[in-house]
């Protein structure tokens, strides 16, 4: 198990199935002792018997004391660590302890893994004497995201003549997560430092002045300092000033996971470089004090539809990790679902990261522009991703992957093409370059019944 704990005994097999662990060589002297037997009665020889008895008995014998060999061994699995980045290895350490009072033979350990980590790991134990206590160890890694079992152990126990070999295996698995590849971003220069904080951040009380301010009774520990003598004049009562309530910058990361948007299949695969893209995106923006949703094209929203205002980042940043561990395309035509979860809430920041877009859907993602305060978006060309070059050519298909960027843009998007070996660090940058200047009244939230309305920022050209 992942924390180290025990991971109890081996489940034991009938009877048939210790004989159906009979090796070749008990096999091979069952059968010579059986024919040995037919002979002597045949040729009428007495000892020729008690020879072909003594070699039918001895691989029987073998398997029934196997089989009622009472070893009791505990064992247990720890991963180090159990959530991994893609194409990086993960330790998994294995013990195994004899709390019985025999000591054992020489035991074969195996545990199971999927066969996209690796082949199974083997190893051979000499005798574990009684209380004794033995460790090994693996690696294995991944280059596709993922959830993957590990386990369930499996012991082999042998005779000491090699007449038996019985397997047993332990009942529980551990599972292993490996999340998309994370690409550190560089800081950009958004407007108001853009972090969530200070200036950036959406307060509680009234925004008029302190007449404004509305006040509660007085508290047993509350602040005498606090005290709002206007306000307790007024009532009659202490009354205090409510402690200001930040809320988070927002910020909403959309993968559009539409299986007839993107080209090609693998680690290297558009798909995979979008779900990279939002897992980078994502934690970066964490890093930086935001409040980060994500959200498909299906409609669903992870942490939920309110963002992660109330998350810590750290939580936060597992839960989104774990979910793009295990996003799949989906069968969706439209973005209409994505679209209908922005039109709920207003938006801060919204960061999307789109596949191959027809003149439809790119008309659905410009009015998403409508819905935020700023937009960036990254659309992948579905035929530079098609042909596996490594730069963006304006074929065709470049002229339509143009049109849908200047669709965009004259939306009000901050839109830049993305080809094949492109890094999202250096997109980052040019949309840093070509306009992304983030209000921060509009990230942290600011509707015009609070006074103040959301400032859009036009993008500009990539």
């Amino acid at each position: 198990m992942s924390d180290g704990g025990r991971e109890g005994m081996p489940e034991r097999g009938g009877l048939r199935a210790a004989f159906r662990g009979m090796t070749t060589r008990g096999r091979s002297f069952l059968a010579a002792g059986i024919a040995a037997a037919v002979c002597s009665y045949l040729l009428g020889q007495a000892d020729l018997l008690r020879v072909g008895l003594l070699l039918a008995a001895l691989p029987l014998v073998c398997v029934v004391v196997l089989h009622r060999t009472r070893y009791r061994i505990a064992g247990s699995r720890s991963l180090s660590p159990a959530r991994v980045s893609a194409a990086s290895e993960t330790r998994v350490g294995l013990r195994l302890e004899n709390v019985s009072r025999l000591p054992t033979g020489v035991l074969m350990l195996q545990d199971r893994v999927p066969y996209v980590l690796g082949p199974r790991p083997r190893f051979i134990l000499d005798r574990v004497e009684a209380g004794g206590l033995r460790e090994v160890s693996y690696r294995v890694r991944s280059d596709l995201r993922g959830r993957y079992e590990l386990g369930p152990l499996q012991l082999r126990l042998s005779d000491p003549f090699g007449m038996c070999e019985l397997t047993r295996s332990f009942t529980t698995f551990d599972t292993l997560t490996v999340v998309p590849r994370v690409e550190p971003l560089p800081p950009v220069g958004l407007a108001g430092e853009a972090s969530g904080y200070g200036d950036g951040r959406q307060r509680s009380p009234a925004l008029a002045g302190e007449d404004d301010l509305i006040p509660r009774g007085y508290r047993h520990g509350d602040d005498l300092r606090r005290v709002h003598w206007r306000s307790t004049a007024r009532h009659g009562e202490l009354m205090v000033r409510r402690e200001e309530q930040p809320q988070k910058a927002r910020c909403t990361v959309l993968l559009d996971t539409r299986l007839g948007a993107h080209s090609g299949s693998g680690p290297d695969s558009a798909f995979e470089w979008a779900v990279a893209g939002a897992a980078s995106m994502a934690l970066h923006l964490l890093e930086r004090g935001f409040a980060v949703r994500l959200l498909t094209d299906t409609g669903t929203a992870v942490p939920g539809p309110d963002g992660a205002g109330g998350t810590e980042a750290a939580d936060a940043a597992g839960l989104l990790l774990d979910t793009l561990a295990m996003v799949e395309q989906s069968e969706e035509d439209g973005l209409s679902a994505a679209y209908d979860a922005l039109r709920g809430g207003k938006e801060g920041l919204l960061v999307g990261f789109f596949g191959e877009l027809d003149e439809e859907q790119a008309a659905v993602a410009a009015r998403m522009r409508q819905r935020c305060g700023t937009a960036v978006a990254f659309v992948l060309d579905g035929d530079a991703w098609s042909r596996g070059v490594g730069g963006f050519r304006f074929s065709d298909g470049g002229v339509r992957s143009a049109d849908r960027l200047r669709m965009l843009r004259e939306a009000g998007w901050t839109a830049l093409p993305v080809a094949p070996g492109t890094s999202l660090a250096d997109l980052w940058r040019s949309a840093d370059r070509t306009g992304v200047h983030i209000d921060p009244r509009a990230e942290a939230g600011y509707s015009a019944t609070a006074g103040t309305a959301p400032r859009t920022a036009a993008g500009g050209r990539a």
